[in-house]
C-alpha cells in the first residue's frame, strides 16, 4: 500500500511507501492528513510501561517544510502504460477496447515526417490499425480520430502512474482532475 504524499498546499508530490510515511510521522514531518488510517506500524516495546509503539499511517500526508510543488506545471513523462491507460485501451480509430500488448503508441503526425513524441500527438491505437495507416496522417489514410489526445494534469498523472489506488486517494485526485478527463468516464 503507498500512501499519496502532497506539498502542504495540497499538490501531489510523490507515492511513497508506509515506512517511509512512518518516518514523517516519526519525526513531526506530517502538517496534515486525509482518509482514515489504512495501516498501523508497530515498534518497539517501551521498557517503562511495556507498551509497544504504533504509528497509523493515513492513505493521503502533507508534508510539513516541504516547498511547493512545481511539478504541477511540467509535462508528465509520456509513457505507453500511462498513455493506454488515459486512452482507457481503446484504439482512437477503430473504437475497440484491447489488451495492453495489443496496442502501439501511435502518432498522429508520423515522427519520420516532423511529428514529436509528445503528448498532444501520441494516441492508442490497436497494431491493425497502426499498421494500416502507416506512414501518413490520419487524412491522408483516411481514419478519423474518435478521439482526440490531451496533455494530463498532476492529478491525473498520479493516477496514471499505475499504482494500486485507495478510494481516499481517488476521491482525492479526482476531484482536481477536469470534468473532460477521460478518468471520469
Amino acid at each position: 500500500m503507498d500512501v499519496l504524499q502532497l506539498d502542504v498546499s495540497g499538490r501531489p508530490q510523490a507515492w511513497i511507501s508506509a515506512k517511509d510515511a512512518a518516518v514523517l510521522y516519526a519525526s513531526d514531518g506530517v502538517a496534515w492528513t486525509l482518509g482514515t488510517s489504512c495501516q498501523v506500524l508497530r515498534g518497539g516495546i517501551q521498557r517503562s510501561t511495556g507498551r509497544q509503539s504504533t504509528i497509523a499511517v493515513h492513505p493521503i500526508i502533507a508534508v510539513r517544510g516541504s516547498v511547493p510543488s512545481r511539478a504541477w506545471r511540467i509535462e508528465p513523462a509520456l509513457t505507453n502504460p500511462k498513455l493506454f491507460t488515459r486512452d482507457r485501451h481503446l484504439c482512437a480509430y477503430c473504437g475497440d477496447v484491447f489488451h495492453f500488448d495489443e496496442l502501439t503508441r501511435e502518432h498522429i503526425r508520423p515522427v519520420s515526417r516532423g511529428g514529436r513524441d509528445v503528448w498532444m500527438n501520441c494516441i492508442t491505437a490497436c497494431r491493425h490499425c497502426n499498421g494500416r495507416k502507416g506512414n501518413r496522417t490520419p487524412e491522408e489514410a483516411r481514419m478519423t480520430l474518435l478521439y482526440l489526445p490531451y496533455v494530463p494534469s498532476l492529478h491525473e498523472d498520479m493516477i496514471l502512474r499505475g499504482r494500486r489506488i485507495l478510494a481516499d486517494q481517488m476521491d482525492f485526485l479526482l476531484a482536481s482532475v477536469p470534468r473532460n478527463s477521460r478518468l471520469h468516464g
